[in-house]
């Protein structure tokens, strides 16, 4: 059983989230500050840490940060209130998986916790598959059918991450708050020249395709 770290200062919420995610097949520990939580975290292993970003003494940011500080690939979803662009993108560049704006939807966030796991699993292993095409997350290398495909560290993890979460939408702005730099001065527009880019170098492809999801972003298909 998946075990999961959830890290709210709010009882109520800690406790009605921890309930629910054991009712829906994970095991959870519930802390309700980052003391805690590192205390939880080194007498056992967790799967993943769900975590606020407001909390008294420690905040999530340096939480999560000192987090990947001992352990690089645990997932982390961000669980808060602030919805402002700054927090996310600060979340983003310290890496964390995911981002979730209270109030919650539990079922959105079950979609998002089974979403993340896979992704964590994928890298676990370091190679996504599919059909004849390969990535390497350790060589940061794509190969098709035998044959290396070069790609910048950009495009690749561009392309990593569409196909890491097949058929699930990714706005421009998503994209560009996770691999674009805070300070660049990039539009989104930017977004949509690596897309081209990438759509190019894997044209002769036929395992998946980039679509376009007009008026949102960007998503990879699986053929």
């Amino acid at each position: 059983m998946l075990k999961i770290l959830v890290v709210e200062d709010d009882n109520e919420l800690n406790s009605t989230l921890c309930r629910f995610l054991d009712l829906n097949g994970y095991e959870t520990a519930g802390c309700c500050d980052a003391q805690s939580a590192y205390d939880a975290m080194y007498g056992s292993h967790f799967d993943m840490i769900i975590s606020d970003i407001m909390m008294p003494k420690i905040d999530g940011f340096e939480f999560a940060e000192s987090v990947r500080s001992i352990d690089k690939d645990v997932p982390i979803l961000f669980m808060t209130a602030k919805d402002d662009i700054a927090s996310k993108q600060r979340g983003y560049k310290l890496g964390i998986d995911d981002y979730l704006v209270k109030p919650v939807d539990f079922d959105e966030l079950l979609l998002k916790l089974g979403a993340i796991l896979r992704r964590a699993n994928i890298a676990d292993t370091k190679v996504l598959a599919v059909g004849r095409f390969s990535l390497n997350s350790d060589t940061r290398t794509a190969v098709y059918d035998g044959e290396e495909i070069p790609l910048t560290v950009r495009e690749f993890n561009l392309l990593y991450k569409l196909l890491s979460y097949p058929k699930k939408t990714f706005t421009r702005s998503q994209l560009m708050n996770e691999f674009w730099d805070i300070e660049a001065n990039s539009g989104l527009r930017s977004v949509d020249v690596y897309m081209r880019k990438l759509r190019e170098k894997f044209e002769n492809v036929e395992e998946f395709e980039i679509v376009t999801v007009h008026g949102l972003g960007y998503k990879a298909v699986i053929k």
